[in-house]
């Protein structure tokens, strides 16, 4: 979280680019972490009207819409738990002047698909100043988990360039000295695993989840299944908090301390209510409005996961305690922590009969899907999400075709509009019902269908709806999902939508807002994991809008669209699985959410921080992919 300690400036120039943050000693014994790095000389491209300016070694880029965009230097330092920053200081050698003729880049706005328009981001800068950026680093602190083990994130960012507005100058510095002081936690905790994996669940669907309980303890997971009402009225902890949401984080935060808990499964979605929502199991919203009031609220599973923040506090993700949480508007900022602290996913089962469908799906999987040439089968599903003449990359086939490159050792089926083997919903239909053990979607979409352009044509290509998903005939052989598109894992839709449109709208309800979808019984993604017959086991989506890079700004041969926003988040799973032999299902996604943060400051462009909260695991965290051996 940016800024979690409260900071007093301890240091003075001493070169240029100095700056020192910290916070008062606890007489504990102080420890230092130092890192030394050169950069590679600045190198200035013409870009017609503006001036690329590059450096070689930098691993990251300065990017808030509208702003000059710069190269930048990404570190990430990982601590235990109860690690107390006490300074981050970085010391810049000597700036060199670089006067330019045309000014710098500035950063693209990225996009998003609404109602079939396409939206482009609107700036969420103030004035820039006579030096950008202002300061030299920045840093974000948080509290996360890696391999099951609660952690402090650190990650720092050094500019090694700034750029004078008034004079169209830019100030190089070849070295940077990082230095982070700490204090080392005084005492860790006394490892517990009591119930490594917490079931809630309303006390309807708990006869139906008993065989998955028994399951997950033959695999040597240690299982509780608690009801809702267990969880909010005190049955095992003090209730604290202010509606139901509330005190389920708070019994997630007391599971996670007391039971040694780090799998929690929500099971249950929504069953009613017309003006006001009904849940199986609560849920939370994120009122971070996208620039232009596209968006004021969206679905955040996040909130459950997020449980403390680096200096050990509950992360409320209502700081200000007015009631609207994750807050950012124009107005209104409200810096919470964010990074997960324990692997959640989401059944939002709607009855009876759903719930024993996926428990029986999950048990299958986990049973008999391990060593099955099936499971070595990829399918993706793209296509050109931004039609443009001057634009060369065909965004969802190039995140489908990186995808792939993560994932040695299986084979990829392409169902692609450039090559005509992507032509309507029987295309894909027919690739899922052969079986594979992934498959990945990327384009656009609302919660009852999936879909994208050939090339450079702004037609549409219907790629899967949810009206088609019980044609899916792939049965036992089923895949993880992970969805590119604008609220396909809206999971609050109902049919009783359209009777609140109506009451609200009238008859114009039925011009426009009827064609979001947001009245389909159920989502997208849910609908794919809840079919009888095939479908998926799991599926990672978006809740609201997924806004998306497009071209190639920084001119690294590298398309935009795989670099930032849902791109990365996207294909950043296949690596932490394919690549990085993350081999639960929680944790790869939970891994790929703390990658995001640490990879795109949340705090410094507001659809950063939206990426992360609304990319939801549809799916058992627990699930270990490809099954038992």
């Amino acid at each position: 979280m940016k800024k979690l300690i409260p900071v007093v400036i301890i240091g003075v120039l001493l070169m240029s680019g100095l700056g020192a943050f910290g916070t008062a000693t606890t007489g504990q014994h102080l420890e230092q972490k130092t890192q030394t790095t050169t950069f590679s000389p600045p190198v200035m491209q013409d870009q017609g009207q503006y001036t690329l300016v590059t450096i070689d070694n930098a691993n990251a880029w300065l990017r808030t819409v509208g702003a000059p965009m710069l190269p930048a230097m990404r570190t990430t330092y990982t601590f235990p738990f109860g690690t107390h920053i006490t300074n981050v200081a970085v010391t810049f050698s000597e700036p060199q002047a670089y006067p330019l003729i045309k000014a710098v880049t500035p950063t693209p706005a990225p996009v998003t698909i609404d109602d079939r328009t396409t939206i482009t981001a609107q700036s969420d800068t103030q004035t820039i100043g006579a030096l950008y950026p202002a300061e030299r680093f920045d840093y974000t602190l948080g509290a996360g988990i890696s391999n099951e083990n609660h952690v402090i994130y650190l990650t720092i960012r050094c500019f090694p360039v700034q750029y004078r507005t008034a004079d169209k100058t830019i100030l190089y510095s070849q070295d940077a000295h990082i230095t982070v002081s700490y204090e080392p936690p005084a005492t860790q905790p006394a490892p517990t695993a009591d119930y490594k994996l917490v079931i809630l669940a309303p006390p309807k669907f708990a006869p139906a989840l008993q065989p998955l309980v028994a399951h997950k303890i033959s695999k040597g997971i240690t299982t509780k299944l608690v009801t809702r009402e267990e969880a909010c009225n005190g049955t095992y902890f003090p209730v604290v908090g202010q509606d139901c949401a509330e005190r389920m984080k708070h019994f997630i935060k007391d599971a996670f301390d007391q039971w040694g808990t780090r799998y929690v499964l929500l099971v249950g979605g929504r069953y009613g209510g017309v003006i006001k929502e009904k849940w199986w199991m609560p849920v939370r919203y994120s009122h971070l409005d996208d620039l232009g009031n596209f968006e004021g609220s969206y679905l955040s599973d996040l909130y459950f996961a997020d449980i403390y923040d680096a200096n050990g506090n509950f992360s409320s993700w209502d700081p200000n305690g007015d009631g609207i949480f994750a807050e950012w508007t124009n107005q209104t900022k409200e810096v919470i922590d964010l990074y997960p602290d324990l692997y959640v996913g989401r059944l939002p089962c709607r009855s009876l009969g759903e719930v024993t469908n996926v428990v029986n799906k999950i048990i299958t999987y986990e049973n008999t899907t391990a060593g099955k040439d099936w499971f070595k089968r990829m399918v993706v599903v793209g296509g050109d999400s931004a039609p443009a003449e001057n634009d060369s990359w065909y965004e969802g086939e190039q995140e489908n075709a990186l995808a792939l490159q993560y994932m040695p050792g299986f084979q990829g089926t392409k169902l692609w509009t450039s090559l005509g083997t992507l032509t309507g919903p029987d295309d894909t239909v027919k690739a899922i019902s052969g079986g594979c053990g992934f498959l990945f979607f990327d384009g656009h979409g609302n919660p009852l269908t999936w879909g994208t352009h050939p090339p450079k044509n702004n037609s549409w290509v219907t790629g899967l709806q949810v009206k088609q998903m019980p044609q899916l005939t792939n049965h036992e052989q089923l895949p993880i999902c992970v969805c590119g598109g604008c609220h396909n894992a809206q999971f609050n839709t109902t049919l009783l939508r359209i009777l609140k449109g109506f009451l609200q709208e009238g008859f114009t309800y039925f011009n426009y807002n009827f064609y979001r979808g947001e009245w389909v019984p159920e989502c997208w993604a849910w609908k794919l994991i809840s079919v009888k017959k095939g479908g998926s086991i799991a599926t990672m989506a978006y809740a609201g809008l997924d806004w998306f890079a497009e071209g190639d700004y920084n001119h690294d041969s590298i398309p935009d669209c795989v670099q930032f926003f849902s791109g990365f988040m996207n294909t950043q799973f296949f690596k932490n699985y394919g690549v990085n032999n993350i081999t639960v299902l929680g944790q790869a996604h939970t891994q790929t959410v703390t990658d995001y943060l640490n990879t795109f400051d949340p705090w410094q462009e507001r659809l950063d921080c939206k990426t992360a909260q609304e990319f939801v695991l549809l799916g058992d965290p627990s699930l270990q992919i490809g099954g038992y051996s």
